[in-house]
């Protein structure tokens, strides 16, 4: 197959390469550092399979155009957080916006202020070893299953939403699994608490 580069260039590749395969057949370094990969024009997950005759554009951390998969990378990792400082907290949506990203809990008893403190906090411990984000993609069925034998409910709220043939995705990093489109980083490294 072959994939045509924003220099103009098409480069050859085996079949079902992934926008990392493409990174990874530019330069090793380049690879490491990718964020996610731009095919046609759509953001896409650097796991994906390219197709063949696609125009295809590495996005490295710390590219503007990288920025919304950082975030929701790190929404990510808030959310672990929380899992971990509240157990029983429900997880909704973590979407990366404008302004960097959010994340909607539903937490078991009431919370303040203290409560952003100890996220943070766990947070910072999380980051300080690098996790993976491995994706996943799994049967509709068993990701109902998963979810509300958990009791993420607005897990299993969403899936029963989505449109039937719409392919169903985990995202993994640590112990935290869940229920996500993407695309996300390779790696926790590139996200630096603030200081």
């Amino acid at each position: 197959m072959q994939v045509h580069l924003p220099d103009g260039s098409a480069l050859e590749l085996p079949d079902g390469a992934t926008g990392l395969d493409v990174a990874q057949a530019i330069g090793p370094r380049l690879a490491k550092a990718t964020a996610a990969v731009e095919v046609d024009g759509e953001l896409r997950d650097l796991r994906l399979p390219v197709p063949d005759g696609a125009h295809v554009k590495i996005l490295r951390v710390g590219d503007a155009e990288a920025l919304p998969v950082l975030r929701h990378s790190t929404a990510h990792v808030l959310a672990e957080a929380a899992r971990h400082v509240y157990p029983g907290v429900k997880v909704t949506i973590g979407p990366a916006i404008d302004g960097g990203f959010y994340y909607d809990f539903l937490f078991p008893e009431p919370v303040g202020e203290e409560a952003l403190e100890r996220i943070e906090n766990e947070m910072r411990r999380i980051l300080q070893t690098e996790h993976a984000f491995t994706r996943e993609v799994v049967d509709r069925d068993d990701a109902r299953a998963r979810f509300e034998g958990e009791g993420e409910r607005f897990k299993v709220e969403l899936i029963d939403d989505l449109p039937a043939g719409e392919t169903i995705t985990l995202y993994t990093q640590d112990d935290f699994v869940y229920l996500c489109r993407g695309p996300h980083l390779q790696t926790t490294a590139p996200i630096r608490p603030s200081s």
